[in-house]
């Protein structure tokens, strides 16, 4: 939901279930007697943000975060005390011999009730509706924090709030502009995330230290980050023993006998808690894990451990990872080579495997073989998730082995490495090509020049002043990516639709047609595609720097993105999720001008901070890459003028073909039937090299 959006539904009841003096004008003052509910909370906190009572919406949010948190806390406390107070008994033999396990069944679920009551009051009050917890699970409350610290003037707080939505929703341009702003506005912020996953952080700051070569660092945080990884995981499994949906049937109606429906609420409860890995391997937001997420620590640990002289724990660090991919052999040969090293000092075959790793993996693997179970005899369905040592496709993996000596066999490390050839004719002579991948420093890149004239740049500008529309492309937004810019757009079917309405010439707007097709038939022949590359989207952007506006810009005229993925700096990682277009496979930009100051195009690494080639725009150059994670880019600013260019968007799949480019191509051939005659391009398909 996006910060300008009101909520809806159950949630805008909630305030009336409060006291009156929680309501309009006074709310959230009292935190005596049992916890209030977080959603009534966070209703009452939007109803104030939006009758301009920006002080008891800022109150009233903070306490709904609170009371969220507090409700989990109180309810960890209460079960973990009484997992120990209260043992669950094994059924004995004959008649009766369940009684003393049901027996213990009841006396923990009282032991619950009691523990929990004091602070909570009924459960039935701290059963939110799902949109509500949605909500809170997209960290939408913090959008609303941000707006109601700003109308405040805190602007430190209001940054840490943007921070910690953008961190769950990295696809939001407008907050992204807005911390930019921050930056500008109140000096030097720390960006603080307020629901950062510690163990997450933990293991990015080893990673990052391990890069750096600082291993005792790494290997610092990489084990409170294992530390914390456990811990999080018996959470986990804990908060999953609460209420859980039926979504087969109505619950109320359920006429099952005693161990089926027993045995339907402890499937809910065994598929929430073989979740667990996939929950604590996947950032805030995104839908994905990182792959490999828990073996990888002990990946990165065996080998700083090893840089540092440790080779006990190398050993066992090996040895933990073995666990997870038994058939490694690079890391079989690394967990040989320690052994070898410890030879003449101690026996290897007493260092083992970490306890916690084995027992963790022994869980999984049960966990997953009664799911099954149920499955085949109660017909339960479940989606197996990925598993904490999936031996997934890791061509995009960063292995933290280095080509060093003197270890055997080590991994290389790598990025995004082309599977893909390129490099294929360019079909047209008068196309000149400049960089290819390596030259760009990437992969699936390739720079070309003289794609279109300096006549048809010019033809193309005319009739983009005729035909764009601000915002278009971007539901009306005039200044969709920084507030310094205004952005026009246009796509092909409108060009050729105002042609033939006699707005534009008809001539320019079928050129726009003409030369994207042109582009594509390049795009396709030089990457060397062995089935059809169809358009996806198809638009004649151009940026203009706004009077004024201009000093001390430290914004993008477009931030570093992806073009089929969302781009996760912190976790160095590109999610092919929605909201990303992840059917579009490659991309291509065609310039029209260079009478502009900025609009550099550039590349960088995952980090969206290290450019590793930058473009100048001219007329008639083309930029193509492939369009997913391997290939982030932007636009810096512009700074003074206006920047045109033909913005084009490919998918192999002809189930995402551009619904305006299929209109587009019965345009054209209703025109060639009325003998309107091609545009004046020299464009010829037949003109290859």
């Amino acid at each position: 939901m996006a910060s300008g959006s009101r909520p809806w539904g159950a949630l805008l009841l909630l305030p009336l279930l409060l006291p009156a003096e929680c309501r309009a004008g006074g709310g959230c003052m009292g935190e005596g007697g049992p916890l209030e509910p977080f959603d009534a909370l966070y209703a009452t906190g939007v109803e104030a943000y939006y009758s301009g009572d920006f002080s008891g919406a800022a109150r009233c949010l903070e306490r709904a975060l609170r009371s969220r948190r507090l409700l989990r806390d109180v309810r960890l406390r209460c079960r973990r005390l009484c997992r120990g107070q209260v043992r669950l008994v094994a059924p004995g033999p004959g008649a009766g011999g369940d009684l003393s396990f049901f027996g213990s069944v009841l006396r923990r679920a009282g032991c619950v009730r009691r523990c929990e009551e004091p602070r909570l009051g009924a459960a039935s009050r701290h059963r939110a509706a799902e949109e509500v917890r949605a909500d809170f699970q997209r960290r939408v409350p913090y959008s609303y924090l941000q707006r109601a610290y700003i109308q405040l003037n805190k602007l430190e707080e209001a940054a840490n709030a943007a921070h910690t939505f953008f961190m769950a929703n990295p696809e939001h341009m407008e907050i992204q502009q807005d911390i930019e702003n921050y930056k500008t506005t109140a000096g030097k912020v720390s960006l603080i995330d307020w629901e950062a996953k510690q163990h997450m952080e933990d293991y990015s700051a080893g990673v990052k230290h391990y890069d750096k070569e600082e291993y005792e660092l790494a290997i610092d945080f990489l084990e409170r980050a294992l530390k914390g990884y456990y811990s999080e995981d018996e959470d986990c499994q804990l908060m999953c023993e609460g209420p859980q949906r039926f979504e087969e049937h109505e619950y109320l109606e359920y006429k099952a006998g005693l161990y089926e429906a027993i045995a339907d609420h402890y499937m809910q409860v065994l598929a929430c808690k073989h979740d667990c890995v996939r929950e604590l391997a996947t950032r805030s937001g995104r839908i994905s894990p990182i792959e490999n997420f828990l073996p990888l620590h002990y990946d990165y640990l065996q080998f700083a451990y090893y840089r540092v002289g440790d080779y006990v724990k190398a050993l066992e660090c090996a040895k933990s990872y073995i666990l997870f991919h038994p058939d490694d052999e690079d890391v079989l040969e690394n967990a040989s080579y320690y052994e070898g090293l410890l030879e003449g000092t101690m026996d290897p075959d007493t260092v083992k495997p970490r306890k916690e790793a084995k027992t963790l993996l022994r869980r999984h693997k049960l966990e997953s073989h009664l799911l099954q179970v149920a499955a085949a005899g109660l017909g339960y369905t479940y989606t197996e998730p990925v598993m904490p040592g999936s031996a997934m496709a890791r061509t995009f993996r960063d292995s933290p082995l280095q080509d060093q000596l003197p270890l055997p066999s080590p991994i290389k490390r790598s990025r995004f490495v082309s599977l893909f050839p390129s490099g294929g004719p360019l079909l047209y002579s008068d196309v000149k090509f400049v960089y290819n991948s390596q030259q760009l420093n990437g992969t699936q890149r390739v720079l070309l020049d003289n794609v279109i004239s300096e006549e048809q740049c010019r033809e193309l500008h005319r009739v983009a002043s005729g035909i764009m529309l601000a915002g278009d492309g971007y539901r009306g937004k005039t200044s969709p990516h920084t507030p310094n810019e205004r952005f026009e757009g246009a796509t092909v079917l409108k060009a050729l639709k105002y042609g033939y309405e006699g707005r534009v010439p008809l001539k320019s707007a079928r050129l726009f047609y003409d030369i994207s097709e042109k582009a594509r038939r390049i795009v396709e022949s030089y990457f060397m595609l062995n089935s059809t590359l169809y358009f996806s989207y198809t638009h004649l952007v151009c940026r203009t720097a706004l009077s004024g506006q201009q000093e001390r810009r430290n914004d993008l005229s477009h931030p570093i993105h992806a073009d089929n993925c969302l781009l996760d700096p912190e976790a160095n990682e590109c999610w092919k999720e929605p909201p990303a277009y992840t059917f579009r496979d490659y991309s291509a930009l065609l310039y029209m001008n260079a009478d502009f100051e900025g609009g550099e195009f550039i590349f960088t690494e995952m980090d969206a901070k290290t450019v590793t080639a930058s473009i100048k725009p001219k007329c008639g150059r083309m930029i193509s890459f492939s369009s997913g994670g391997e290939n982030p880019h932007g636009v810096k600013a512009v700074t003074k003028g206006q920047r045109c260019a033909v913005a084009l968007w490919f998918t192999l799949d002809p189930l995402y073909r551009e619904l305006e480019r299929i209109q587009a191509d019965e345009v054209i051939a209703m025109l060639d039937q009325e003998h309107l005659g091609p545009s004046e391009m020299n464009i010829n398909p037949k003109d290859e090299l």
